[in-house]
């Protein structure tokens, strides 16, 4: 428990090397070869977190000019993931649930229902921010650690179901992305896709970078796509022409760089990736193929993921004057809804029009989710000694009291034994099917790898 804290509180961009160094050097890779992953997955996340921090501070005027010009003053105040992830781990649920979804993990590895080996331990504040409200809700430690591990499970199930679409369409081999607030968004993304699919004429738009590259080359290069949206999104804030270049230049380097970080960061993951795979192949298929999981930020990147994303910046500004009830002001989020839609991307294939359009389904329903969960996120926020900012009395976050599956998650709690019982009864469900589903998978991929080797 002390040595596990003590690598968290070095940050994220010291504790990731180091896991993968010491989980290197327990996979007896070479001490220079271990060393070096840890040492390329830390580079390029610093290069990462350098660039989203770039976008973040780019960004946040032009969400102020936003917000001031659309007239906006609701009484939720949006804080932002930093501070509801300080809240999350700010409580006793929050200290004991890196131990609890690491054993969580490990179990689920043994037992078949899951292929994911989740490194990514910062991110598990999304779980412990669940399991806190529900302590909060319940007076219970134990019913919130409960909460907190559904939460991790359910998002390994998800995370699960969406490898084969993150490494087709993410070109992200062997990784998963078991991230709480992307996995949210899935299931409105698998429901767009479902009802479009079964629409004549709609179910055949689609806009993906090949397709604007064809028809408008300058929009098909990440920087100049990045430039204009830019442009755009300064024009409608009604900054001063120098802010909107500013802004436009800034979103050209951010969408040229983060994927170029994120390929220096794939190279540290690799060296595991392989080892893994072949002590599980040296293992008779024991555990099967084994995926990596890591933070949404190694896709964030994606033209589609951030070309969404900044469109939904204002519409979900549009969104929070018109919606009825609502009361959530989205402000210190806006700059990470890119993180909201990687998986969605994945998901609905690369194409634009389907994400679009999950992101409005989405989006609307985060702001009617921050409005009611927002007492129970502010009394939480209260109990930790958090201070709400000067002249604010309620407040909220699209990360991740925003997101669908938490909400869920917590008012089955309200609805005691009968709510828990559905809950625990639906997630051993999940449990089960995605073991078919992985063992489905496997026998398909062995039996591809058997044709191939009858082949040559």
């Amino acid at each position: 428990m002390f040595i596990i804290d003590y690598i968290v509180n070095l940050g994220a961009s010291v504790m990731m090397p180091l896991i993968f160094i010491i989980l290197g050097l327990l996979l007896r890779l070479s001490f220079s070869k271990a060393i070096k992953a840890g040492l390329m997955v830390g580079i390029g996340f610093i290069g990462l977190s350098i660039t989203v921090n770039l976008m973040i501070d780019s960004l946040t005027p032009v969400s102020h000019a936003l917000v001031h010009r659309f007239g906006l003053n609701l009484t939720v105040l949006d804080v932002g993931w930093p501070a509801a992830a300080a809240v999350a781990m700010g409580t006793r649920v929050g200290a004991l649930v890196i131990p609890v979804c690491v054993a969580i993990n490990i179990l689920m590895l043994y037992t078949k229902t899951t292929r994911i080996l989740n490194v990514d331990i910062w991110n598990l504040w999304h779980h412990a921010f669940t399991g806190s409200l529900v302590a909060i809700i319940t007076s219970s430690l134990w019913l919130g650690i409960f909460a907190a591990a559904i939460n991790c499970i359910i998002t390994m199930v998800i995370a699960d179901r969406t490898s084969g679409d993150v490494e087709k369409y993410l070109n992200l081999p062997s990784i998963s992305i078991p991230h709480g607030f992307s996995v949210s968004f899935v299931p409105a993304a698998w429901l767009v896709n479902a009802i479009v699919d079964r629409i004549p004429v709609i179910r055949d738009i689609k806009i993906d970078t090949e397709v604007i590259q064809k028809r408008l080359s300058i929009l098909g290069d990440p920087a100049s796509l990045g430039a204009i949206i830019g442009a755009l999104l300064g024009v409608i804030a009604g900054i001063e022409f120098k802010a909107i270049l500013q802004t436009a230049i800034t979103m050209a380097a951010v969408m040229t760089i983060i994927p170029r970080m994120a390929k220096m960061l794939m190279e540290g993951v690799y060296p595991i990736s392989e080892r893994i795979q072949e002590i599980a192949q040296s293992r008779a298929g024991s555990f099967g193929r084994i995926a990596i999981g890591l933070d949404s930020a190694v896709s964030v990147g994606h033209p589609v993921t951030l070309s969404v994303s900044m469109l939904m910046i204002p519409l979900m500004l549009v969104l929070a004057a018109v919606i009825p009830h609502n009361q959530f002001l989205p402000f210190a989020s806006l700059t990470g809804l890119p993180f909201a839609f990687v998986l969605v991307t994945a998901v609905c294939r690369g194409d634009m029009f389907r994400t679009l359009l999950t992101g409005l389904l989405t989006l609307s329903l985060a702001l009617l989710i921050g409005t009611s969960l927002a007492p129970i996120v502010t009394s939480t926020a209260v109990s930790t000694g958090f201070s709400l900012p000067q002249g604010t009395t309620s407040i909220s976050s699209v990360d991740y009291a925003g997101a669908m599956l938490p909400w869920v998650i917590i008012q089955s709690f309200y609805f005691k034994a009968l709510g828990v019982g559905l809950l625990s009864i639906c997630t051993l469900g999940l449990v089960v099917w995605n073991r078919k589903k992985l063992a489905q998978e496997n026998q398909q991929l062995a039996a591809q790898e058997s044709n191939m080797m009858e082949g040559s």
